[in-house]
């Protein structure tokens, strides 16, 4: 009788995120009751192992009690503290300083935000800030990269280059634009490292072109793994490539660490994979491991200090009310003390064996690709491996294949491509990942069964 008592409240008055709310409302919600480890359990009492870790957020899985300690310890000390007024409260203190010293090169300067979408935004007004303050008020136009996800907010949506988050919204404003992903899968120049970078820097320096010419492009928008556009992973060198070329032609490198920050892709972030180091990162999801809100902009020294000399006096006009939330910080302390107390080192080595099982998949009829670093991973379905042909949009996979996913007890994320998509907590167990892989292969055996799936395969 609960249950069904919460699934007409929440039919009749709570909007979901990025959902058709038509659909959702003869759908009805699943309640999820409880969760400790990698795995949740529904309200009605079935447990399903968390491949997904929550919205690739709940790197260091559920019910950790340090966690949970921190955050009562720290509500009942001080609940709030404003960080205007120059304000301020010691967890959000200690946990710039930890960040500064836990972060790639010069990003010495932290300003917290509530999640990743806002950290994006506040990149963006502080590249426009920078750049007004050095003189170069003409540098007002951004780029990021085609199937690259940068939050749903007005400013973020733009950067975002997913279809579904333009539709309707009037984005991306007209000083935002894109080039082609480096996808390996489906790249026009083929799979070749070299080849694909190459067509990337080339692409980049075209739409330059067409904007005006370095001297009008203020930043350039990167994850190091494209998370919700598929789990798109670059050709070694990519990065390192691009954010040379960023260096060599005075444009900003902004790198999204939403989702790969962490220990997500092995390395407290993934910039470390090839030596990055961006003149701004943005970070939330894993910093408090989901467990309050909670995100960042990490700022390279060179553009603190311009924008510091250039205020003088004067106020940086930007600031949020929950900014460096002292419970928030609290919590993202208990979480960093988790991963370098081990979970870091957990997630390599389950990393590598949800990879390992996920190649073992490969055989497969319907598994055209297996990608994927450390603890985020992918596969991507197809009806012909030789012609990658997508599933069919008849087999709504986005729905059907989570839904079969569910009822074998995991949780993943199904995208409507047919990619499947992996994300699974940092203190995942082998007997996990293994469940991960077994319930997967039971999902591709029924999805083969599909009646709109074996019609495209003949």
């Amino acid at each position: 009788m609960l249950a069904n008592s919460l699934v007409e409240l929440d039919r009749a008055h709570l909007i979901h995120p990025v959902a058709s709310w038509r659909g959702h409302e003869a759908a009805g919600v699943r309640v999820l009751a409880s969760g400790k480890g990698a795995t949740v359990t529904d309200a009605t009492g079935r447990t399903l192992v968390d491949g997904f870790a929550g919205l690739w957020c709940v790197n260091a899985g559920y019910g950790q009690e340090t966690i949970v300690e921190a955050a009562a310890r720290q509500m009942r000390q001080l609940p709030y503290a404003t960080g205007y007024f120059s304000l301020g409260s010691e967890p959000a203190i200690r946990l710039a300083a930890r960040l500064a010293e836990l972060a790639p090169g010069d990003l010495d300067h932290v300003y917290f935000t509530l999640g990743g979408s806002d950290a994006v935004d506040s990149t963006v007004r502080f590249v426009r800030f920078y750049q007004q303050a050095r003189g170069k008020p003409e540098k007002d136009q951004f780029i990021s990269v085609a199937q690259g996800y940068h939050g749903s907010s007005t400013v973020g949506a733009g950067l975002t280059a997913l279809p579904a988050f333009h539709a309707g919204f009037g984005v991306p404003l007209d000083w935002q634009h894109k080039i082609p992903s480096h996808d390996v899968y489906r790249n026009p120049v083929g799979q070749d490292a070299s080849a694909i970078i190459a067509a990337s820097r080339d692409q980049f320096l075209a739409k330059i072109g067409e904007v005006g010419g370095a001297d009008r492009v203020a930043a350039f928008y990167v994850e190091p793994i494209q998370g919700s556009g598929g789990v798109l992973v670059p050709p070694a060198g990519w990065m390192a490539s691009m954010r040379q070329l960023c260096a060599d032609l005075d444009i900003l490198f902004v790198a999204d660490e939403v989702i790969t920050g962490f220990g997500r892709t092995g390395p407290m972030f993934a910039c470390a994979d090839e030596g990055i180091v961006p003149d701004l990162m943005t970070v939330a999801k894993g910093l408090t491991s989901g467990y309050v809100p909670m995100g960042a902009v990490l700022m390279s020294d060179r553009v603190y200090q311009v924008i510091a000399d250039g205020a003088g006096r004067a106020a940086v006009g930007h600031g949020y009310t929950y900014s460096a939330h002292p419970v928030s910080a609290a919590v993202a302390m208990a979480v960093l003390d988790l991963y370098e107390g081990g979970l870091l080192d957990n997630g390599r080595l389950m990393g590598e064996r949800l990879l390992t099982g996920l190649r073992g998949l490969a055989d497969h009829p319907l598994v055209g690709d297996v990608r994927g670093r450390g603890m985020l991973a992918a596969i991507e379905l197809v009806t012909d491996k030789i012609a990658r042909t997508p599933l069919p949009a008849a087999a709504a996979p986005a729905q059907r294949i989570f839904e079969r996913a569910w009822d074998n007890g995991l949780v993943i994320r199904a995208f409507p491509t047919g990619v499947l998509g992996y994300a699974p907590p940092l203190c995942c167990t082998a007997d996990d990942i293994d469940a991960i892989i077994e319930r997967t292969r039971k999902t591709l055996d029924q999805t083969l069964e599909d009646p709109d799936v074996r019609h495209a395969l003949r």
